[in-house]
C-alpha cells in the first residue's frame, strides 16, 4: 500500500493530546483562501520555486539545483515506510500520552493509504487521529472511525453560500458527516479556523453553536487563530494567494469568542 505525503512532522504539540507525530497527506478538495498549507493542495507531486535562493546558474536545466531553489512537494511512501518513521518516537507517546496524527491536505482523499495506516497503528497500540475538513463519504468516514481513536474536524463557516464563496464547496455533506459521527461513541474535537471578517462574524459564530448545540452530543470545540506567519509560504512558493491582507485576530478578540461558546454550554479553547 503506498500514498502520497508532502511531510512528516515529529514532536507536534498542537494536532492532537500529548507529543505527537503528523503525517501530512498530499491533496485536498476544499480551496480554502485561508489555507495554511498550500503546498499541500495538489493531489500531485510537483516542484516550487523560491526565487530568492536562485542563483541564475542554470544548473537545475542540466541536473538538480544546486541552492534548492526548486524543491519537489511531496513523495510516494509505503505504509511501511511511514510506519517506521512513526515508530521512532513511541517513546514520546509513552512518555507524554501522544501519538499520531494523519493531516493534509485532507487525508480522506487518500482512503485506503490511511486506513492501512490507521491499522498498523491499531497493532502497534498507538493514539491515532485524524484531522479532516469531513469533506468525504459518509461509508469512508463511518468506516475510519473503526480504526481512529479521535478526530480533529474542522468546522469554519456554517452559512452554504458563505462556505461555498471561501473553500469552493458546499458544507451539507460535512454537516451531514459530523451529525452522524456524533452519533457513534467516537471522541471528536471541533477545529474552527478564526479569520478576521469571514469566519468570526457574529453570524457565523452564532450559527455554529446553534448547530453544535442540536448535536447528540456537543464536541469540545478549539478555535485556530489565523496567522500570518503561514501565509508568507504563498510568497515563498509562488502560488497564489486569494484572501485579502487580513490582521491576525488579537487576544482580546480571541478570548471574546471563547466566551461566547463558553456562554452558551460549550466547552471552549484557543
Amino acid at each position: 500500500m503506498k500514498g502520497i505525503i508532502f511531510d512528516i512532522r515529529r514532536f507536534s504539540l498542537h494536532d492532537g493530546p500529548g507529543i505527537r507525530t503528523t503525517v501530512f497527506f498530499k491533496g485536498c478538495p476544499l480551496r480554502c483562501v485561508w489555507c495554511h498549507n498550500p503546498e499541500s493542495i495538489s493531489p500531485n507531486i510537483h516542484l516550487l520555486y523560491k526565487a530568492e535562493l536562485c542563483l541564475a546558474c542554470e544548473g537545475c536545466v542540466k541536473m538538480d539545483c544546486p541552492a534548492e531553489a526548486r524543491k519537489a512537494v511531496g513523495e510516494v511512501v509505503s505504509a511501511e515506510i511511514v510506519m517506521k518513521r512513526i515508530l521512532r518516537d513511541c517513546f514520546t507517546f509513552d512518555e507524554s500520552g501522544g501519538g499520531v496524527t494523519f493531516s493534509g491536505g485532507e487525508p480522506f482523499m487518500q482512503f485506503d493509504f490511511l486506513k492501512a495506516l490507521l491499522q498498523r497503528c491499531k497493532e502497534e497500540r498507538l493514539h491515532t487521529a485524524v484531522d479532516t475538513s469531513g469533506y468525504a463519504p459518509l461509508a469512508h468516514i463511518l468506516e475510519i472511525a473503526k480504526w481512529a481513536d479521535l478526530f480533529l474536524f474542522d468546522l469554519k463557516l456554517i452559512d452554504e453560500q458563505a462556505h461555498r464563496q471561501f473553500t469552493g464547496v458546499s458544507n451539507t455533506g460535512i454537516l451531514e458527516n459530523l451529525t452522524k459521527l456524533c452519533d457513534t461513541d467516537k471522541s471528536i474535537e471541533i477545529r474552527m479556523p478564526i479569520i478576521p471578517g469571514i469566519t468570526d462574524t457574529r453570524e457565523n459564530i452564532e450559527g455554529t453553536i446553534r448547530f453544535l448545540l442540536k448535536l447528540r452530543r456537543a464536541p469540545l470545540v478549539r478555535l485556530l487563530p489565523h496567522h500570518q506567519v503561514a501565509m508568507a509560504k504563498y510568497e515563498r512558493f509562488g502560488i497564489p494567494c486569494k484572501l485579502p491582507p487580513t490582521e491576525d485576530p488579537t487576544a482580546e478578540r480571541m478570548a471574546e469568542l471563547v466566551a461566547c461558546f463558553k456562554a452558551s454550554g460549550l466547552e471552549a479553547s484557543i
